[in-house]
């Protein structure tokens, strides 16, 4: 599965447009195996860095960025699974509603 689909190309764009309160998660990166989960809302194409909240699965969610490369690369070491995209992701607030939802809980609610 691709991990980025010309529409989100397209979403990405026009968040950027948004104010930064407003901006939605455009996508949800995880891991198949354990609890790492990624809400992605900004993408920039030239450097390859995605900004959004970052849940390695600690217990500690926040915001900040995250290499796209990265992340194609990541591989669990047991199983050799990748990351994957929520393919039925449909955001329900704007990232700053999931950071926060986050840091209460411990983890991201999505």
């Amino acid at each position: 599965m691709k991990l980025l689909t010309k529409q989100n190309l397209r979403d990405f764009a026009a968040n950027a447009k948004l104010d930064e309160e407003a901006r939605k998660p455009i996508v949800k990166f995880f891991m198949p195996v354990g609890a790492a989960t990624w809400l992605i809302s900004e993408y920039d194409p030239d450097s390859g860095i995605m900004f959004g909240l970052c849940d390695l699965g600690m217990g500690t969610p926040e915001l900040g960025t995250v290499s796209f490369t990265e992340l194609q690369e990541l591989r669990d070491p047991l199983l050799g699974l990748g990351v994957e995209r929520d393919r039925f992701f449909e955001p329900d607030g704007t990232l700053a509603d999931y950071a926060d939802q986050a840091r209460r809980e411990g983890r991201i609610v999505a």
